[in-house]
């Protein structure tokens, strides 16, 4: 009996089709205000003098504090399977 109950209670995530296939971006800005975090999802192609934004999202302080908690555990768990992440302009001191 429980479980049906739970199963009513469950979020039912709703992915349309013109969303399904994702924007890429390699750039993003964040700024907040007392209410809200904007985060502006950029691409900048090599060469292009313009980078437009792909997709803009705003939400709530905690759902932005709880988006971080949720991309660190998912960053080390990919750490884990994959390897350490390194910033492409970090200093190698074995390749100066």
């Amino acid at each position: 009996m429980e479980n049906k109950q739970d199963n009513k209670n469950q979020l039912q995530i709703q992915l349309r089709p013109e969303v399904a296939d994702g924007k890429y971006s390699n750039l993003a800005r964040i700024g907040h205000g007392p209410n809200e975090f904007l985060m502006d999802f950029i691409f900048a192609a090599p060469g292009m003098p313009q980078a437009p934004v792909v997709s803009r999202i705003s939400m709530s302080p905690e759902n932005a504090k709880q988006l971080r908690f949720a991309l660190q555990d998912n960053i080390s768990k990919y750490e884990k399977v994959f390897g350490e992440i390194k910033p492409r302009n970090a200093k190698n001191p074995n390749n100066n």
